[in-house]
Parts: C-alpha cells; structure tokens; sequence
C-alpha cells in the first residue's frame, strides 16, 4: 500500500500510529473502547483492510504476476529492424 500512499497522507497515518499507541497505553476501559472505535474508522481511510481496499479500488499484485513483469524489464534490448514496425511489441 505504501505506492499508493501521498506525502498528504503522512500526517493522517501519524496520527493513526498516536491513537494505536494510546489505545495500548491505556488501562481505563472506556477510553480504550472510544480509542477502538476511533482507531477502527481511521484504518478505513488508509486501506488496511481487505475490504478497505476492496472499498478504495486498490489491488495488491500477485506474486506471479510481479516474477512477469520484472522478467519482461530484465530482458536485454534486442537490435532494431530497419523498418520500425518490426519493432512494436505487445505489452501485458
């Protein structure tokens, strides 16, 4: 998820980092149930769930199809034709 975060987000995610550290430091009860609610509906915005990720349209690749992609980036130029068409390549 860290690609899909923006230098915007940074303060939102620290404060999400304060209210999950008071949240463990807290011994009264009912400040932790309030900390809980709070902590529940920030870790919405920020996609660290599942289904807030479902909800933000994010899709978390797959392993396989990373191992592709750097494959296809790794492979080494091959010499041009003379007519440039030749050269068009299909990108997945």
């Amino acid at each position: 998820m860290a690609g899909e975060y923006l230098q915007a987000d940074t303060h939102g995610l620290f404060a999400l980092a304060d209210l999950v550290d008071r949240y463990w430091s807290t011994t009264d009860e009912r400040k932790r149930l309030d900390l809980a609610k709070e902590v529940r509906l920030q870790r919405q915005a920020f996609g660290l769930t599942p289904i807030d990720r479902r909800r933000l349209q994010w899709e978390v690749d797959k392993v396989e199809d990373r191992k592709k992609r750097r494959a296809t980036r790794e492979r080494k130029p091959e010499k041009f034709a003379a007519d440039p068409r030749e050269n068009l390549r299909e990108v997945i």
